[in-house]
């Protein structure tokens, strides 16, 4: 995506406002409890302030309703944000007015202000024009480092950008970017796509987009079973889009036409109720009993993925296998991740789209064995889909 770069913008003595995504954990006492997302964006905010940026850092963190909320106040981000840098961070208790304008422009060359959650007010998810104003007098140049957030129409994601113009992505979303448009764009093949998750629904415009970029596509999860009913099999009590079934046999069809291989798992792991100590069983995916739920992918379908995986040069995997934050419905999510690791390891691509895969990659404590985890699970999908992302398409141009 030819977009201009933040090492082609001057910002020594400029007060740069750059759109983080700090929407972290808080436990009940207010602390951090998963710093990823600021640690992903220190690369950006550390060059900003090396180059002597006054640096105004906008983000918004949970889904206050209709005001300030203390539970949702961004303070607990200030320390922990000063820590990881090693330097005093302020901090307005607004993100926008008087007190926010005049604490960006008592800035100095290399020091930091972080504003208050920016959701505080409506303004922002409604991209509202006096917003974008008031944000806009803040700084001198933009940066949007907030990949998480780049497929909403937002204030600080798409207004401001425009308003203020100089507007270009950190180094995270270029890194996000890089790898879930440029090398999907342009693969080292073979590619492959394994997709799983709870709903055919959710994943409809992914597979229609990849069906003419890859040359395999691992359906799992609890989306599977939709393709089973379109394929005449019984499946129990386990998950169904009733509505859904119909598409499923025309996406099969339409991997025929293409010469897509689609690889469904064949067998089942099947339980008698949804919970932890459930009684379980693997069965073939002819013969899953009636009353019973389908969580995972059975060890004949985890062998028949690895061995796909494992002629793969690029990958891109969305999704999971199965009920994978139950640890007994966990074990075809895991396989997965640790057949893309070896490939990873071997010299293949691999991607992992946001959202739950990214979050049972972490729970596994596997994300730096991957070539991309992607900090957006919403944004990654939109981009997989196929589709143009507000918050990118308000960069400049290169």
């Amino acid at each position: 995506m030819a977009k201009k770069s933040i090492r082609d913008l001057e910002v020594r003595g400029r007060r740069v406002l750059c759109r983080v995504d700090f929407n972290v954990p808080l436990d009940s006492a207010g602390h951090v409890t998963d710093s990823l997302r600021i640690r992903a964006a220190l690369p950006t905010i550390e060059h900003l302030l090396k180059g002597g940026a006054r640096l105004i850092l906008m983000s918004h963190l949970g889904r206050p309703k209709g005001g300030p909320a203390p539970e949702f106040s961004l303070r607990p981000v200030q320390q922990e944000l000063a820590k990881l840098l090693g330097q005093p961070v302020a901090f307005s208790a607004d993100c926008i007015g008087t007190e926010a304008e005049a604490a960006a422009h008592a800035l100095k060359d290399g020091e930091v202000l972080l504003l208050e959650n920016l959701r505080f007010h409506a303004g922002e998810e409604k991209n509202a024009p006096d917003f974008v104003t008031a944000l806009a007098r803040l700084g001198e140049l933009y940066v949007n480092d907030a990949f998480g957030t780049a497929h909403r129409a937002h204030a600080s994601t798409e207004g401001v950008a425009r308003a203020l113009g100089n507007a270009t992505g950190g180094f995270l979303m270029e890194k996000e970017l890089r790898f879930l448009n440029d090398e999907l764009a342009d693969p080292t093949r073979p590619l492959v796509a394994v997709l799983g998750g709870a709903k055919v629904s959710g994943k409809i415009d992914v597979i229609e987009n990849l069906i003419a970029k890859v040359d395999s596509i691992v359906v799992g999860g609890g989306m599977m079973f939709t393709f089973y009913k379109a394929m005449g099999l019984d499946i129990g009590s386990s998950l169904l889009e009733e509505d859904r079934v119909q598409m499923a046999r025309d996406l099969m069809e339409r991997c025929r036409a293409a010469g897509v291989e689609l690889l469904l798992p064949v067998d089942v792991l099947v339980a008698d109720r949804f919970a932890p100590d459930a009684g379980t069983q693997v069965v073939d995916r002819e013969r899953i009993p009636a009353g019973w739920i389908g969580v995972d992918i059975g060890p004949r379908s985890i062998e028949a993925i690895r061995a796909l995986l494992g002629k793969a040069n690029t990958v891109v995997w969305n999704g999971p296998m199965g009920v994978f934050e139950m640890e007994p419905f966990s074990h075809g999510t895991l396989a997965v991740a640790r057949a893309l690791v070896q490939r990873t390891a071997a010299g293949a691509i691999t991607i992992v789209g946001g959202g739950d895969s990214a979050a049972a990659v972490a729970a596994a404590g596997l994300e730096d064995g991957f070539s991309h985890v992607s900090t957006g699970g919403g944004a990654s999908l939109e981009l997989l889909e196929g589709k143009l992302l507000p918050g990118v398409e308000a960069l400049d141009e290169a």
